[in-house]
């Protein structure tokens, strides 16, 4: 039983797994000053961009339910849930070693308000933006990628210590975002 959990019987393969264990804490995202060690949105940095962008999904999604409003899928491509009646994009940022969020893959489609998550190691911003503001300062302003194939993709990128002055309306805070939701 090669491999098996039968081996940990054995007394110096359990030696062996308990120095393991200590050394692990030595290794596992320990870089030179990580910001993100220790912090419960760790594992979230582990995961490919395709689950990320869903574990995003799903905290908004979550968080809006724990709140107490009604949250069900939206039952197509062109937004993510709906949200006490309206249509709703999500997008998820982790906190990028330059400081940014950056919001990706924001597109003309059929949603009412893009809700933007950012997650710093041991805080989290939010945002709840109209489709009109999205139309005003990204849609067609901020190319995602150049050249014709950029045209259908656009992001909203910035510092986190410093969200675009038209973004002040739209939360910030997870507390403001609630206070937004209940009045659509």
């Amino acid at each position: 039983m090669t491999g098996s959990r039968k081996n940990t019987r054995d007394g110096e393969v359990r030696s062996l797994m308990s120095i393991a264990r200590d050394l692990e804490k030595d290794y596992l995202n320990q870089e030179e000053g990580d910001p993100w060690a220790g912090s419960p949105f760790q594992w979230i940095k582990s995961r490919p961009s395709r689950q990320v962008g869903k574990i995003g999904e799903q905290l908004v999604a979550e968080w809006c339910t724990t709140k107490g409003f009604d949250v069900t899928a939206s039952g197509d491509s062109e937004a993510d849930r709906i949200i006490v009646g309206k249509r709703v994009e999500i997008k998820f940022s982790t906190l990028w070693k330059s400081g940014v969020f950056k919001f990706q893959q924001l597109r003309d489609q059929n949603y009412d308000y893009a809700i933007c998550l950012g997650i710093s190691p041991f805080d989290a911003q939010c945002w709840a933006i109209s489709k009109t503001l999205l139309h005003e300062h990204v849609i067609g302003k901020t190319p995602q990628h150049a050249g014709a194939s950029g045209t259908d993709t656009f992001w909203l990128s910035f510092y986190r210590e410093a969200p675009p002055n038209w973004l002040t309306e739209c939360g910030g805070r997870l507390d403001q975002v609630h206070e937004i939701i209940k009045t659509w």
